[in-house]
């Protein structure tokens, strides 16, 4: 029950009032001062938060990236102040200035957390039902690491707090459902069931029942009476999820939005308006707590930080003496050296082959998981479509959790914030594929892949209008461009299957996602891959160029087709493969100069829009429509991405 703190008293009796009692002056606090909202959800939850990481999470702040901690995701992390309170309760680094500079430029206490900018934030939430399914993928990291390892090394649990707006989303459906009928016992959602959003309350727009769809997800679903405010029944039903197996679980948890608020509980209005001073006055004289804003005594503060690093002590130290005898399996996870371990493994490609870039993927990746441990590759029900099956490898399942094949089902929203789930628990290294034009179902994933420095390995195949009869439904046009304008996204589509193991390469090397763009048709060894590393680089070289074409992909090799038939015309021409943009973009003035030379005309061919070729062409063979259906060498003719359309371009151009 909620009681008034004890100010200046540490005994155990007023330990839990005392933490509660400084969330929720933090959670009007800082958004009173920063001027923004949402405090409701933050108050009303200081409880289970509090109880979450005092008494049930297996965490140390003196390593807080301790590798079996368990982890807590925020799904509705609009409520981050109460994150915020809780780390700065338990030692995470935050002090009394930070919780002050919430939501200011270049504080540690962002409007939403960010993993990597905030110690103790393990992803970055914002979007809703997002976390939830990056809960889903740490879950399955965990199960699998703890299948390959063993329960003395990895055996932890994953906590995530989501709310309405989280299960409103369709991404949770894709989510749960995956979940529970993968098995992940070691997943606990608490759902917070204040019935309000923004507009109003639930029953404007949702009428759901949540129990029952979750339980024909084949989850554990425990249905709370009303128990929000009262810590000891909170670590009791915690623990019973905690110890629940063979199910991932659900806690639906009824709570009162602005509680304590004598004016706001139960309101919508406590959601994304910032209380007002008399509100919280009126609030705190209710919580019986000093009307004095941030108050934090410093020896009740002690007390949480000392109760932190002391209550899994013995836990962490028996640990620590686990992983003391098992460096070898540990480094073969998480090695830095894992470029060097698959540069000679890696397979190369000879003139007499034709493997289409989504076929020589497969190859690679096969190679791959022979020296990488961490692998695990997946699609959403277009495994063997795209590349992404492992030849030999069985598939993950809640009765073999150390299988590398993931199969996602018809669920590609869910997958690509599933594989940032994986990737950001550590020691796993995600592939996940589909067809590109998908990747629009992928986009808040993608998105949020680069804003995390999520290292996931996104194939999409089938990237043109080459993908032929099935129309302009399935051929992507607009999707390249619009994936390279995500900052951090980094996106390579390579010319054959040896610019294709040097993709791989680059994607192992680079701090963030990658998106591999491959064909569905076959195509010629044109290359011997070094393009990728600069992004760019002349693959035919004359002595006295009279222009330059420069193509990406599929259509690297239709500009050299097009060169040939202007040397026939007496027209020369170098041939420069483009894979990736944002490398050739960070390369030195003079390399890229000599490329793309500034005295010649240049023409681009991509088969798709030209948004985005302007700063690097004079001239475009491009697609600035959706494509039609047709066989795809039928398409590609039709819409002018032909060696013969191509030289009578350049020959334009060129006079």
């Amino acid at each position: 029950m909620t009681t008034a703190p004890q100010v200046g008293s540490l005994d155990a009796a007023s330990f839990d009032t005392n933490a509660i009692a400084i969330i929720r002056g933090f959670a009007m606090d800082a958004p009173f001062y920063a001027k923004s909202g949402h405090q409701g959800t933050a108050m009303t939850l200081a409880p289970l938060a509090h109880v979450l990481y005092s008494r049930v999470m297996n965490h140390n702040p003196a390593d807080s990236l301790w590798l079996n901690r368990d982890r807590f995701i925020l799904s509705n992390g609009h409520a981050s102040i109460l994150q915020y309170a809780n780390l700065f309760l338990n030692g995470y680094g935050l002090e009394i200035g930070d919780i002050k500079d919430f939501r200011q430029l270049g504080s540690l206490t962002p409007g939403h957390p960010e993993v990597g900018h905030t110690t103790g934030v393990e992803v970055t939430t914002g979007p809703l039902g997002q976390g939830f399914a990056n809960a889903v993928g740490m879950a399955i990291a965990e199960s699998h690491l703890r299948s390959q390892l063993g329960s003395e090394l990895i055996d932890h649990h994953t906590y995530v707090l989501v709310g309405d707006g989280c299960l409103m989303e369709g991404i949770s459906h894709e989510a749960g459902s995956l979940a529970g009928h993968l098995k992940l016992d070691h997943l606990v959602a608490i759902f917070d069931a204040n019935k309000i959003t923004i507009d109003g309350a639930l029953d404007l727009t949702s009428s759901d029942n949540v129990a029952e769809r979750f339980r024909s997800y084949q989850w554990n679903v425990i249905e709370c009476t009303d128990i929000s405010q009262d810590c000891d029944a909170l670590e009791k039903v915690l623990m019973q999820a905690r110890g629940h197996a063979g199910q991932p679980t659900l806690i639906i948890l009824p709570t009162h939005i602005g509680f304590p608020s004598p004016d706001f509980t139960d309101k919508h209005a406590a959601h994304g308006n910032p209380f007002m001073e008399e509100h919280i006055v009126r609030t705190k004289e209710i919580i019986g707590m000093p009307n004095e804003p941030f108050w934090a005594p410093f020896e009740i503060v002690q007390q949480h930080r000392e109760h932190a690093l002391n209550r899994n002590k013995d836990a962490y130290a028996q640990w620590q003496s686990v992983s003391g005898k098992k460096t070898a399996e540990l480094a073969a996870y998480s090695s830095r050296e894992i470029v060097q371990k698959m540069s000679s493994v890696l397979p190369v490609f000879g003139p007499n082959e034709t493997p289409a870039t989504r076929v020589a993927i497969q190859k690679v990746l096969e190679e791959a998981a022979k020296v990488l441990p961490q692998l695990l590759s997946g699609a959403a029900d277009l495994t063997g479509n795209t590349g992404a099956k492992l030849a030999g490898e069985v598939a993950f399942s809640g009765s073999n959790p150390s299988g590398k094949q993931l199969y996602y089902g018809i669920r590609e929203h869910a997958m690509g914030s599933i594989a940032n789930g994986m990737a950001l628990h550590g020691m796993v290294l995600p592939v996940v594929g589909t067809f590109f034009v998908f990747a629009d179902y992928m986009r808040p994933s993608l998105r949020l892949a680069a804003l995390s420095k999520a290292k996931v390995v996104f194939i999409f195949s089938h990237d043109s209008v080459g993908v032929g009869e099935d129309g302009p439904t399935h051929q992507p046009v607009e999707q390249l461009a619009s994936l390279r304008i995500i900052p951090g996204l980094q996106v390579i589509r390579p010319c054959d299957g040896n610019e294709t193991a040097a993709a791989w390469m680059q994607a192992l090397a680079f701090d963030g996602p990658t998106a591999l763009i491959l064909s569905r048709q076959n195509l010629p060894i044109i290359s011997d891959g070094s393009a990728v590393k600069t992004g760019a680089a002349i693959i035919r070289s004359v002595e006295a160029p009279d222009l330059v074409l420069m193509g990406t992909g599929s259509e690297v090799s239709v500009c050299l087709e097009a060169a040939e038939i202007l040397a026939s015309r007496g027209v020369s021409a170098n041939v420069v493969s483009a894979p990736c943009f944002s490398l050739f973009d960070q390369q030195p003035a003079d390399f890229k100069a000599r490329v793309l030379p500034h005295d010649i005309p240049i023409i681009g061919v991509e088969a798709g829009v030209s948004f985005g070729w302007e700063k690097y062409v004079d001239d475009m063979v491009s697609i600035e429509s959706f494509g039609t259906s047709a066989p795809g060498a039928q398409a590609l003719e039709h819409f002018g991405i032909s060696a013969s359309n191509v030289a009578d371009r350049a020959i334009q151009l060129h006079s």
